[in-house]
């Protein structure tokens, strides 16, 4: 599983949807078994997003790799990327996506 940017096979935990698109899965009760259920069934990516998923995730040890999208901008608030403590990473990548963006690929040390 790559945390980064939706793309592939989308997964979404959000108490107030009732339905989704046609290549993303709801998942509203026990999203560990339905993720690691979606790993052992699907070939390729699955791609998720926002703070509280992926630190659940993390802690879940689902995770196989972290991209990172950077692009300098000032902001003066919001919610962190790791919602908790941040997992130990080794940087495996570093792609130059546009001049101002930077894609980093980190896996679990």
């Amino acid at each position: 599983m790559r945390l980064g940017v939706a793309e592939p096979a989308e997964v979404g935990h959000i108490a107030f949807l009732k339905s989704v698109g046609p290549n993303a899965t709801l998942v509203a009760d026990d999203f560990e078994k339905v993720i690691r259920s979606l790993k052992a069934e699907l070939t390729g990516e699955i791609h998720v997003a926002g703070p509280v998923l992926a630190q659940s995730l993390t802690e879940a040890g689902l995770i196989d790799e972290y991209q990172l999208y950077l692009r300098p901008v000032v902001l003066g608030g919001g919610t962190p990327f790791f919602a908790g403590p941040r997992p130990p990473l080794h940087l495996v990548a570093s792609d130059l996506i546009a001049s101002d963006l930077i894609r980093l690929t980190y896996v679990p040390a």
